[in-house]
């Protein structure tokens, strides 16, 4: 569960910094310019979904499957008998993070933005409007049979409202006692003209009559219900993330209509009562054929890479719902560790670092930071309630932890927490180097020295700038490589200034206003080998340069 309300985070924008690159001081490896300068391989070794995530879904007037991608901020529709793409909206249509999409029924359609609280659409003329603008946390929706329009908050608020789809008379509020974490969530109208929606944290559905705000209790016992719908015929159906079942609910029994995987998000029928199935997890796209088997429409796998590590063989990745380890060798998937928003121990995952044997997990949306033990699938520290954490390394007996609210880098550790560095604009990346603690800040384009010997600068030492957006970074023998998620590039630094760009991979994307400027950390690292392993967010992919580079 979030922890740190992301409507507190301090809004951040991204510039380019200008000035000279320095090669650090005796704290870490020595720097020497590197005698390769071909331009060198960039190989894609694993591949991963089309959509950065599949949240909330639904069929439209014209028979087509239309898929919200809240990280990919972009609203995709498909054919649903091929799984091809027939159209996608993005920011430059007015789609920004959509987490669930709704129709009327004169086909106008509205999206809910849970980062932002925004509720948008397109009336019948094709026009955007804005619904609402909620609190963040805006995320199911859904109209009644008469085109009422209601909406409810879950993981940043629990609040259930109606909207005026003209955005011409404020919100109603229905109800705000459906917490802790969650109101409702994959909502439907149910054929008794009342409002059904799960509970994400309680294992229930309930419905509403909207009027008059009277909640009851339809059912019972599941392990985290993410969505219900109803199929033509007026039958409940329960999609159960925990578990990843779709379940039948019938008068006195339970039939369980598919068998996935943990980390689904939501479902829609067709016409002829077909369920579809999203995953924000994995990023699939799933149809449930008559005969019981199923069909990917759209493929799964990495959905959000963001940090990653090598630990022996294994390149591990933050995927922001799932942990997976690749090997470094062939890129086949090895290991997939999901996890279900706010249930279990592994939690959230946007960036990652190793230590020893076993890894650092950092998300600013769970506002946490926690040691796991992906061997024993064991969380072995947790530092809860952070300020939006989007960085964690092992420095000086402690965990240096980078917390975009705050600004810093804080020590915690036995005692009380260190401050090591303050007033930055955007920390992104941390790096340890002998025993001096470097960052990477996005928005002031630098790679600066923060401390040394586990202690603060009394200032900053400026190592690299004048880079664009840097985020992930490492040092090598002669030099550093840089992630320029801006740019679009991966820069060799040499010890005497000299930058040669080693790839080119699609920029990554940015953070929506309020929220940390790197979103999805843009992450590279090096094995024992040379070899420099990067997260291609945007591309949903895992790419490898070999050395020599």
């Amino acid at each position: 569960m979030m922890r740190t309300p992301l409507s507190v985070l301090m809004a951040s924008l991204f510039l380019a910094g200008c000035g000279q690159t320095t090669a650090p001081d005796g704290d870490s490896s020595d720097l020497s310019e590197g005698s390769v300068t071909e331009t060198p391989t960039l190989e894609v070794i694993a591949t991963g979904a089309n959509i950065a995530g599949a949240n909330g879904i639904h069929f439209g007037p014209d028979g087509l499957l239309y898929i919200t991608s809240v990280i990919g901020s972009d609203l995709t529709v498909i054919n649903p008998e091929t799984g091809a793409e027939v159209k996608r909206y993005t920011a430059a249509d007015g789609v920004i993070g959509p987490d669930d999409v709704a129709f009327a029924s004169d086909g106008s359609f509205y999206w809910t933005s849970i980062l932002t609280g925004e509720v948008a659409g397109f009336n019948a003329e094709g026009e955007r409007v804005v619904a609402a603008q909620l609190p963040p946390g805006a995320n199911p929706i859904t109209f009644s049979d008469d085109d009422r329009l209601f909406v409810s908050q879950c993981f940043l608020g629990t609040n259930l409202y109606e909207l005026d789809p003209s955005g011409e008379t404020p919100a109603r509020l229905i109800a705000d006692d459906l917490g802790p974490g969650c109101g409702l969530n994959g909502m439907d109208w149910g054929p008794d003209d009342r409002l059904y929606g799960p509970r994400w944290f309680a294992g229930e559905v309930v419905s509403f009559d909207v009027d008059t705000g009277e909640r009851r209790v339809e059912a019972t016992g599941f392990a985290t219900p993410a969505a219900i719908k109803f199929d033509s015929e007026g039958v409940l159906h329960v999609l159960d993330t925990g578990t990843g079942e779709l379940i039948r609910m019938g008068q006195e029994t339970r039939e369980t209509v598919a068998t996935l995987v943990p980390g689904l998000d939501n479902f829609a029928f067709d016409a002829n009562d077909t369920p579809f199935i999203s995953s924000f997890t994995d990023g699939f796209i799933k149809r449930v054929n008559a005969d019981g088997t199923i069909t990917a429409l759209q493929p799964g796998g990495m959905a959000h890479p963001g940090g990653l590590a090598v630990i022996g063989d294994t390149v591990w990745v933050a995927d922001v719902h799932a942990l997976r380890g690749f090997d470094r060798e062939t890129g086949e998937e090895t290991i997939t560790q999901r996890n279900v928003v706010g249930m279990g121990a592994l939690g959230g995952s946007l960036n990652l670092t190793a230590d020893g044997d076993v890894l650092i997990l950092t998300s600013w949306f769970d506002g946490d930071v926690r040691i796991w033990d992906p061997q024993a699938e064991e969380r072995l520290a947790h530092y809860p309630n952070l300020a939006a954490p989007v960085a964690a390394v092992r420095y000086a007996g402690g965990l240096a932890i980078a917390e975009h609210i705050k600004g810093s880098i804080t020590l915690y550790g036995e005692g009380d927490p260190v401050v090591l560095a303050a007033d930055l604009p955007a920390p992104s990346g941390l790096v340890v180097e002998g025993d001096a603690l470097y960052v990477s800040d996005r928005e002031l384009g630098q790679i600066l020295k923060v401390a040394s010997r586990g202690a603060a600068l009394e200032s900053p030492e400026l190592i690299a700038d004048n880079l664009e957006a840097p985020e992930g970074f490492v040092f090598a023998e002669d030099g550093m490589v840089v992630v320029e998620a801006a740019a679009s590039n991966v820069v060799h630094i040499a010890s005497n200034g000299d930058r040669r760009v080693l790839a080119e991979i699609p920029a990554g994307s940015i953070g929506a206003p309020g929220l940390p400027p790197s979103q999805i950390f843009n992450g590279v690292t090096i094995d024992a080998d040379g070899n420099l392993f990067i997260t291609g967010e945007a591309s949903r992919v895992l790419y490898r340069i070999k050395a020599p580079w």
